[in-house]
């Protein structure tokens, strides 16, 4: 069994990152993740927003990996369930794979919360733990597993800062778009005086 641990700050507010990390898939960072199909979706009597949802994704194992685990074929789907709390302001996300578990097991679990000295800022924390089961060298392979993780996450962080930006662009069209929808009818009424 093995333990992975990372930190990360954003210096965007919480509800920015909570915004981005829902709209996260599809990115071009993480191409390996190629479907997300929400399974349910409900507000409780707290305002807390519940989220189940399955990912399609492609796993990058090293080819050694897949010989020593006798796998050729990676898509796995993982299953994710997450709570949004506006009152608390956090963003809890707990996520395992639902294929291969005869094999692997990856238990994740991201915490977003606001940063305690900036509201400005989010700090991010992930944890993974991750199992091989039943195969010889299973420290060696969930060694490789957890080097793959620590790059998913740092291109999860980058596709983090892309989605903010593709948001904040589209929040800047909108907004044009509602000034020069607002001055057609202003231009034509001080015409007609």
């Amino acid at each position: 069994m093995k333990f992975w641990t990372s930190e990360h700050i954003f210096n965007h507010p919480w509800e920015t990152v909570t915004k981005a990390a829902m709209q996260k898939y599809p990115n071009p960072m993480n191409p390996s993740v190629f479907g997300v199909d929400v399974l349910d979706r409900s507000v409780d009597t707290e305002g807390r927003l519940h989220s189940t949802r399955l990912l399609s994704t492609e796993w990058g194992l090293p080819s050694i990996a897949k010989s020593l685990i006798g796998v050729t074929r990676t898509c796995t789907y993982v299953q994710e369930h997450s709570v949004v709390d506006p009152k608390e302001k956090t963003f809890k996300l707990k996520s395992t794979n639902i294929s291969f578990t005869n094999l692997v097991s990856v238990d994740e679990k991201l915490t977003y919360k606001p940063h305690p000295q900036d509201p400005e800022r989010t700090v991010l924390t992930q944890e993974a733990l991750i199992s091989v089961k039943g195969i010889s060298l299973s420290s060696y392979l969930e060694g490789l597993m957890a080097k793959t993780i620590s790059v998913n996450a740092s291109k999860g962080r980058e596709a983090m800062e892309w989605v903010i930006r593709r948001l904040n662009t589209e929040i800047e069209q909108l907004a044009a778009t509602a000034c020069g929808t607002m001055r057609a009818p202003m231009a034509a009424a001080a015409a007609d005086k």
